[in-house]
């Protein structure tokens, strides 16, 4: 999930994947090397199920080390490993700058809130793009850290989106599939455009 989430629960002091050069050069250069790892929209991976991770060991706590790297070069609040073009039921993510990094590993969702909310949600699979994504307010997750050991979380508000928003990556589902027929149009409209623009400049 982008930081876009993030920003407009803020105020939006900053836009994330946006035109606005508001990113010192070097952070940039960065975030454009990080989103280079990153399937777009399109990829067969990001429509995909995920398969369930059965091993716990080195090469795993690498794989959550190198997510947890390009998630934070990419300027994001949370990555599954799909969107890397691995298939694993993996995702890590941060709510905050100062807080923790989790991984989570095979989750799934034991309890979910009737209340739901409505916010944008951006996707570092679809930059530049925000639609309305409706979710419950309240979750409860059952997974499995890097080490193997059991973790059970309780998330309300951004933490619980972010969440949910990556374990939709594991199941193949994107902020498109989640948003109104109106919404996913006016974006497909937005992504040509874009790729129109680019088309021509590298033309």
């Amino acid at each position: 999930m982008s930081d876009e989430t993030d920003r407009e629960l803020e105020g939006r002091e900053e836009e994330v994947e946006s035109t606005e050069p508001a990113l010192d050069p070097e952070v940039e250069a960065r975030r454009l090397a990080a989103m280079s790892f990153i399937r777009r929209l399109g990829d067969p991976v990001l429509k995909s199920r995920a398969t369930a991770v059965d091993r716990f060991d080195g090469a795993l706590k690498s794989q959550v080390a190198r997510m947890a790297g390009i998630m934070g070069d990419a300027i994001g609040l949370g990555l599954a490993a799909p969107q890397l073009g691995i298939s694993q039921r993996l995702l890590v993510y941060r709510v905050g700058f100062d807080a923790p990094l989790i991984a989570l590993v095979n989750p799934e969702i034991e309890w979910s809130s009737e209340s739901d909310e409505t916010m944008e949600e951006g996707c570092l699979s679809i930059p530049g793009v925000t639609v309305d994504v409706e979710r419950p307010v309240h979750v409860r997750i059952r997974a499995r850290d890097e080490e193997g050991e059991e973790r059970r979380i309780e998330a309300s508000g951004l933490e619980a989106r972010v969440i949910q928003h990556e374990m939709d990556h594991l199941d193949g589902v994107l902020i498109l599939d989640r948003t109104t027929r109106d919404q996913r149009r006016q974006a497909m409209k937005e992504l040509r455009e874009a790729e129109r623009e680019r088309s021509e400049q590298a033309a």
